[in-house]
């Protein structure tokens, strides 16, 4: 039996599905509204709406005769503390690391200007 973290990360594998995830972020939205950006079918939709409810992601709700997704806030925290974890790895500074990489050229091309090995 999967475990709850290997069904949300499944579940979040799929690019349209992080898509509708960050739609829902706005707010509750019918069903027919989250499938409007997409250019696939309202079944095709439907589908990876079922995948972030049994994910625990989303919630789906019938009112009237409308079918309202929700997004479940609480649904990711054990996928971040597990992602926290690797937090110990800091991130590159990519604009630091440039500076520091024509600092060190420039010094290099100064140097061979100069004489200086």
């Amino acid at each position: 039996m999967q475990s709850a973290l290997d069904i949300v990360f499944a579940a979040l594998s799929d690019p349209t599905r992080r898509q509708i995830l960050t739609m829902l972020l706005e707010d509750d939205m019918a069903v027919t509204d989250v499938a409007e950006p997409f250019e696939m079918s309202l079944a095709a939709i439907s589908k990876h709406l079922t995948i972030l409810t049994r994910a625990g992601l989303i919630s789906q709700e019938k009112r009237g005769r409308v079918k309202w997704c929700k997004l479940e806030p609480d649904a990711l925290r054990d996928a971040s503390i597990w992602m926290q974890s690797f937090g110990q790895f800091e991130a590159v500074n990519l604009d630091a690391f440039e500076r520091f990489l024509e600092q060190e050229l420039d010094e290099a091309d100064g140097r061979v200007h100069s004489g200086e090995p």
